[in-house]
């Protein structure tokens, strides 16, 4: 009796396709712990450091609304403005690696944690880069309005938490591999009984600056307005629950002297 034809060992994607090693990109880990952080800390959902001169953000989308109490019901729809939630603030100084603007060092972004109705994805979220020492001469707003019950999907909000930067190393979801690759990816990968060995790539899903986008659906990449491919800025996932699960991927580009951004979001 013949036996089974063996199987290939599981080996890693850098083995298997020594082209992949080409496709490296350093990406900054945030790696948010829940905490207390202060206004002048790069932070997970804590407090910004907020002009006194600029109103406090709102959205005043049409279709947003919540789940409520009841998960399985849409049970409550949002009339009006609802005040933006803090997420992320990030200054030049822990995240060495990220390309802030000309005369920029702090990254600001919240959005509204409602759920909105459009292609765009979950959120609507607005991203700022400002100058820390700027904001602190001309004095912070006193008071950031806090969403109130009903405001706001338990999904959407972050813990307010401390951030722990760490440098990684990141490589393309297949989504991100060019097509000189992904067109031999699969007969590479083959096995001796027929199958596909389809080994985990090194992509970094979690909340990071840099690297590349952790997609699950077909990549979709940004233009801005000059027509230039967006880089990926950020991706916030994982720390935030987001529905099922999803991430949001920002972008931007340096190309442009005001770094204009764009974002994205999938479902894992």
């Amino acid at each position: 009796m013949t036996g089974a034809t063996p199987e290939l060992p599981a080996k890693d994607l850098l083995t298997l396709i020594p082209e992949y090693a080409g496709l490296v990109r350093n990406t900054t880990l945030l790696n948010p712990e829940p905490g207390d952080p202060g206004v002048r800390e790069s932070s997970l959902g804590g407090p910004v450091l907020w002009p006194a001169d600029e109103p406090w953000p709102y959205c005043a989308e049409e279709d947003h609304w919540t789940f409520g109490s009841d998960w399985r019901n849409r049970t409550e729809i949002v009339p009006g403005a609802v005040p933006m939630v803090p997420i992320l603030q990030l200054f030049a100084r822990d995240v060495p690696g990220l390309e802030f603007p000309e005369g920029k060092d702090l990254l600001q972004l919240v959005w509204c944690a409602l759920i909105h109705e459009q292609d765009d994805g979950l959120v609507v979220p607005k991203l700022y880069w400002r100058n820390e020492a700027e904001v602190v001469a001309g004095g912070l707003l006193p008071e950031i309005p806090a969403a109130g019950e009903g405001e706001f999907d338990p999904d959407n909000m972050p813990v307010p938490s401390t951030l722990s930067p760490a440098t990684a190393e990141d490589y393309p979801s297949r989504g991100d591999l060019p097509k000189a690759i992904s067109d031999t990816w699969e007969p590479r990968l083959r096995l001796p009984s027929g199958g596909s060995m389809w080994p985990p790539d090194s992509n970094v899903i979690g909340t990071k600056v840099g690297g590349w986008p952790a997609w699950t659906q077909p990549a979709d990449w940004p233009d801005c307005a000059s027509g230039h491919r967006m880089e990926h800025l950020l991706t916030i996932t994982g720390d935030i629950q987001l529905g099922d699960c999803g991430g949001v991927y920002f972008f931007h580009c340096a190309q442009c002297p005001d770094h204009p951004w764009d974002w994205r979001f999938d479902c894992h």
